[in-house]
């Protein structure tokens, strides 16, 4: 093997969760950031949480909104040409339709 190409490797690496927990393990890094660790997942805790650090949810939440009025303003323009076409039509549209 090549000298000097590996990473430094640290036997008692720090791992740090947002929650407050905190391990060792081996790694090339000596300290440790993570969102999530075992004490803290709902997978592992049992509860039922949505963990959304991208804000994925509330993202999902403003385009269902959006596709609300959006299809609102759909239904209204399709009740409004129902109308139209329901109204009696002149002579003149009648035959204008069959040229």
């Amino acid at each position: 093997m090549k000298a000097n190409i590996h990473p430094k490797y640290f036997d008692n690496a720090q791992v740090v969760c947002a929650c407050g927990n905190k391990f060792t393990t081996g790694s090339t890094q000596e300290l440790i950031h993570v969102e999530l660790c075992s004490k803290c997942h709902p997978f592992y805790t049992g509860e039922q949480r949505f963990v959304d650090a991208a804000s994925r949810i509330e993202k999902f939440q403003k385009k269902q909104e959006v596709a609300k009025t959006y299809m609102s303003k759909k239904v209204k323009k399709v009740e409004e040409q129902r109308e139209k076409d329901t109204q009696p039509k002149t002579l003149r549209e009648m035959l204008q339709v069959l040229k």
